[in-house]
């Protein structure tokens, strides 16, 4: 079983996965760190057909009345097959000498995003994005209902330099029994600039930046793609909802069309820009079942893989990034997609 453990200085956990376990060898340097591609549609275990290849699936969109585990579905959510953290059992925090630990209890699954292998996420007619998502919201809707559960992450990775492992695309979903160190300082962020300032850090980024060429990379009526004024990474973006809202879950209809819209076209603009670069994306939303909600402000944060964290960035925390944001944020405006 995983386990994790907390860092006693930084307070952050760390899952301890041997269920993931690599020998030494498969850490070596590799010349070519491209996107794995399978070729062969019969071995790729995401591809119809081949639903056998997967642990049972918690949930698919499909044809009223067909059979779970067939090939029919359009949106595809199975256990990942080998999780970082385990659906049963309790998490049993305890101390181990001077330090913290509990069990690896949690969630750990992977959405397919499409039936069609190689087509990426940006590719998506805005169709079949809406039902990405709808699936997003109800797995993150579902898992809310766990009690032992308090936070809940669905992320991307794309490329085999951001993580992924298999070509066809696909999100993931990992839910927590504890609220990351990364997340807590968000909030406390959020918190001190309230008492600051009396309104929202989100609400005023978003009204400094809308309407402005600067650092803005796309806007709807209902969004707005940034490049951070203090952007850790080149050609990092955020997409930001511009009515207040604690998850992604509250999207209303109307603003999950905008959604839907601006990812692909910001999607669309860094993959034309950069060449395809490999990407992580993550939803950020408040905390679960832990009563902390306060004034945080979701949003979904895409960082291309285009440098490596070296000494400096790892020993003080301290990024370098050498694309400012105003010229990142020019780059991908001057961008034209057909979205």
């Amino acid at each position: 079983m995983s386990e994790l453990r907390k860092d006693l200085i930084t307070r952050e956990w760390v899952i301890m996965s041997p269920e993931r376990a690599r020998r030494p060898s498969d850490f070596q340097h590799e010349q070519a760190a491209q996107a794995v591609i399978t070729k062969n549609h019969s071995v790729c275990p995401f591809c119809p057909g081949n639903e056998s290849m997967t642990p049972s699936e918690i949930l698919a969109f499909r044809k009223k009345g067909a059979k779970p585990d067939s090939s029919d579905w359009w949106v595809r959510v199975v256990p990942n097959r080998f999780p970082a953290l385990m659906i049963e059992g309790k998490p049993n925090r305890s101390e181990h000498l001077i330090y913290d630990r509990m069990d690896g209890i949690g969630a750990h699954e992977v959405i397919v995003e499409t039936r069609e292998h190689g087509k990426p996420l940006s590719r998506l007619d805005e169709r079949q994005m809406k039902e990405v998502w709808w699936m997003y919201k109800e797995r993150y809707t579902d898992l809310c209902k766990d009690s032992r559960l308090k936070y809940i992450l669905i992320f991307k990775n794309h490329g085999k330099v951001a993580g992924a492992s298999i070509e066809h695309s696909h999100s993931q979903l990992i839910a927590t029994p504890m609220i990351p160190q990364q997340v807590w300082l968000k909030i406390k962020g959020i918190e001190q600039y309230f008492d600051y300032r009396d309104t929202c850090a989100y609400c005023d980024m978003v009204r400094a930046e809308s309407g402005q060429e600067n650092r803005t990379a796309a806007e709807n009526e209902s969004f707005i793609a940034i490049e951070p004024y203090a952007a850790r990474h080149p050609f990092e973006t955020w997409i930001i909802p511009k009515r207040h809202s604690h998850s992604f879950i509250d999207t209303k209809e109307s603003e999950r069309d905008d959604l839907t819209g601006i990812l692909k076209e910001v999607l669309l603009k860094l993959e034309l820009c950069l060449n395809d670069p490999p990407y992580n994306y993550a939803i950020i939303n408040a905390p679960i079942n832990s009563g902390v909600i306060g004034q945080f402000h979701w949003h979904l944060e895409i960082i291309p893989r285009l440098t490596i964290a070296a000494g400096f960035e790892l020993g003080t925390g301290i990024y370098i990034n050498p694309v400012p944001p105003e010229e990142s944020a020019k780059y991908l405006r001057e961008i034209k997609t057909i979205v």
